[in-house]
């Protein structure tokens, strides 16, 4: 079986052949097994958000191989990468991302707009969401009506309303405070456990070891793995 996903001898270079010529990963090889929770850790400037970028199908390696899912996604177009990171990924931020004037329920449906799912189907999956976060009470709040643990939980229902097998999380607790962001830790090893991959990127150690294993990355080279579980 093929693992969610492969790098082999991943490199991006920015503004190649120019003097801003930077590269940003320099041959980068990973695998993460389908149900796997791995952790990215490294300073920044290390290159982590740009394998978050290449791993989210947000860009395509210079160099390399990637595959999400077997997906080769260097031999996708743009609208085949959108299609792919619509049906693949889920993504949590640092920031929340919410729209501020629409309530937690309409916040978690609109992905499923997109996907052009009818409006009935769309309410009945957003409300199951909601309660699978813990938030079956708070359906009809606004944002700013929301705590900041309960904000990133509406977050992590919108990311998984499509049902993507792998979620990819950048510092999603870099916002809250520690029980908090152990809270929505502890959230992601119960979806794990549902059997979605998570991808965590981190510059918080302690944040890095709940996963099963962390990946240090720096000067765009995987420098080291541990293996937790």
């Amino acid at each position: 079986m093929s693992a969610m996903v492969e790098l082999d001898g991943v490199r991006k270079i920015y503004a190649e052949g120019t003097p801003a010529e930077v590269a940003a990963l320099r041959g980068v090889s990973l695998r993460i097994e389908r149900g796997e929770f791995v952790a990215i850790m490294g300073p920044s400037g290390s290159g982590k958000s740009t394998l978050m970028n290449l791993i989210g199908c947000l860009d395509v390696p210079s160099a390399g191989l990637l595959r999400i899912d077997g997906v080769d996604i260097g031999q996708l177009d743009l609208a085949a990468r959108a299609r792919l990171r619509l049906d693949k990924l889920g993504f949590v931020f640092q920031g929340f991302h919410l729209l501020t004037r629409m309530s937690a329920l309409d916040n978690v449906m609109l992905p499923l707009g997109y996907a052009g799912v009818p409006r009935g189907e769309r309410r009945a999956r957003a409300e199951q969401a909601l309660k699978d976060v813990g938030l079956g009470e708070r359906m009809q709040h606004r944002p700013s009506e929301l705590s900041g643990g309960q904000q990133q939980r509406v977050a992590i229902a919108r990311a998984l309303i499509n049902r993507p097998p792998i979620l990819l999380a950048d510092e999603p607790t870099g916002a809250l405070d520690s029980q908090t962001g152990a809270d929505i830790l502890a959230l992601f090893k119960r979806l794990q456990l549902a059997g979605h991959t998570i991808i965590l990127i981190t510059h918080d150690a302690e944040v890095a070891h709940k996963a099963d294993r962390v990946v240090h990355i720096r000067d765009g080279r995987i420098e080291s793995e541990e293996r937790l579980a």
